[in-house]
């Protein structure tokens, strides 16, 4: 009996670490301004928080999918773990910012491993007729975990402490480590990897990566090609990335990724669907909370309830989805869930400054479905594409993807939503004639309130720069819409592919 429940527990495990890892990047985004006070750091400095550990994720996750090869998913899920838990308990009692963006790139490392880990371990451990069910599973954690990081970090900073945006994990990783131990098996070490690999090809790939996520993370609030800091991230990030495919095409005879593996089947086009649908979900993350804290002075124990409204219905969609994709055409599925999250975004794109949490909630309830829908479509058809020559280079491709994906997403939309807000506000200036009778009467509503002049127009600035604000990101959900259809058109490319177990 224990024997036969042991996939499923080693399921559960590797769910939990998959949670874990996005929630980390997540919570600490929302949670960015209590860390900075914390710290007591400014803006510039902890801008850096987010990116130490999405850096460290990206490091890892190149080179991953080859480690757990060589040395073993079950070691390499524990060695995450370990990793994972020092840098969370030691991170709440950094001495400086240096200490704790050291924790943080840590914990980056060790939160790095569960993804990739988790799509090869629930495609080889499930038996075919519930294998569906599982990636159904994996991927709608994986969006539930994106959507419920303002709650908790609201939480936490009204009830309890911001050290537990860390500690958290000190709870779940030991349940995490007991469901590995039982439940994923032992495996050989693989020594012969050891030797006839392309070692500078790993180094490669993790640094150019590494560098590029990097750039992208602080490019909008440094302004791109105005900082040389940016500049030269991204130029060595792209030199190294180039470096390594070059090697990895022409130079090395085993190497590290074998990348002419694109060439094979739909594996080029769900990659780029995957960083498409990472991109799309966390423009729109990006936007919801921004607005609820820009526009209507919202606290993030008050943005939570409405990214709730996307997490919740997701979970009740993982036993149909696994039914559904049995069934029918993965295609099929992948191409109405983006449609669904397309028209979803242009609801959204009607908001104005009146929205509040509520008025969000009948287009994400239908994103949470579309999202639910393409995404696990999209994991089931990579995972059909992969052969045991291809495993290490699609789950490697995979992660770089989803992370490459959504921080293209979110510089995207930051410096979109921004430049955007200053085109509005430039229109909407043009409009304000000191002499009209509407500016006059506007003017003489803010003077009885405020009693001052000079308070007045103040009043008066802010009104237009908040009505900016709204109309940029009401712009955002129409980009992303764009996205969501230029998604569409690229899984028409699409072939039925191979069906396996």
């Amino acid at each position: 009996m224990i024997a036969a429940c042991r996939p499923y527990i080693g399921i559960l495990g590797v769910l939990i670490g998959a949670l874990a890892s996005t929630l980390g990047s997540r919570i600490t985004t929302f949670g960015l301004s209590d860390l900075r006070g914390a710290l007591h750091v400014g803006f510039d400095e902890g801008a850096w928080i987010t990116t130490a550990y999405g850096v460290g994720q990206m490091v890892i996750g190149i080179a991953c999918p080859y480690l757990g090869t060589l040395f073993g998913t079950r070691r390499m899920l524990f060695a995450g773990i370990s990793l994972f838990f020092a840098a969370s308990l030691l991170a709440p009692l950094s001495p400086n910012l240096d200490a704790f963006l050291a924790m943080q790139f840590v914990a980056g490392l060790g939160s790095g491993t569960f993804i990739p880990l988790t799509i090869k371990f629930i495609a080889v451990s499930l038996p075919p007729r519930l294998m569906l069910y599982g990636l159904a599973a994996y991927a709608v954690n994986l969006e539930f975990s994106l959507n419920v990081g303002a709650a908790l970090e609201g939480w936490y900073a009204e009830n309890w402490s911001i050290a537990w945006l860390s500690w958290q994990y000190c709870l779940m990783l030991p349940v995490m480590f007991v469901c590995v131990w039982i439940g994923v098996p032992r495996e050989p070490l693989n020594a012969d990897l050891l030797h006839d690999r392309d070692w500078p090809g790993v180094a490669y790939a993790a640094s150019g990566f590494g560098l590029l996520y990097a750039g992208l993370d602080q490019g909008n609030r440094l302004d791109w090609a105005g900082s040389g800091l940016v500049v030269a991230l991204l130029a060595a990030g792209a030199i190294l990335i180039a470096l390594f495919v070059g090697r990895e095409l022409v130079v090395s005879r085993h190497p590290f990724l074998d990348l002419r593996q694109l060439a094979r089947g739909n594996l080029m086009i769900l990659m780029l669907l995957l960083a498409g649908f990472r991109f799309i979900i966390l423009s729109t993350a990006y936007i919801i909370p921004t607005y609820l804290q820009v526009v209507q002075n919202f606290r993030e124990l008050q943005v939570g309830p409405v990214l709730l409204f996307i997490a919740l219905p997701q979970l009740i969609l993982v036993l149909p989805l696994g039914w559904l994709l049995g069934r029918v055409d993965g295609r099929w599925v992948l191409a109405a869930g983006t449609l669904a999250i397309g028209i979803a975004c242009l609801q959204a794109s009607l908001l104005t400054a009146r929205w509040a949490t509520w008025d969000f909630l009948p287009s994400q309830a239908f994103q949470a479905v579309g999202q639910s829908l393409a995404l696990t479509a999209m994991v089931v058809l990579a995972v059909r594409e992969i052969t045991p020559s291809s495993a290490v280079t699609i789950g490697a491709l995979i992660q770089v993807g989803r992370l490459l994906g959504g921080e293209v997403g979110t510089a995207f939309m930051q410096t979109f939503v921004r430049v955007r807000e200053q085109v509005h506000s430039n229109l909407l200036g043009l409009h304000v004639d000191a002499l009209a009778p509407s500016t006059i009467e506007r003017l003489d509503l803010y003077l009885g309130l405020s009693g001052d002049a000079a308070t007045a127009t103040r009043l008066l600035g802010d009104a237009v720069a908040r009505q900016a604000a709204v109309l940029s990101y009401s712009d955002g959900f129409a980009a992303a819409a764009v996205g969501a259809f230029v998604c569409i058109v690229l899984a028409g490319w699409l072939t039925p592919g191979i069906k396996r177990g």
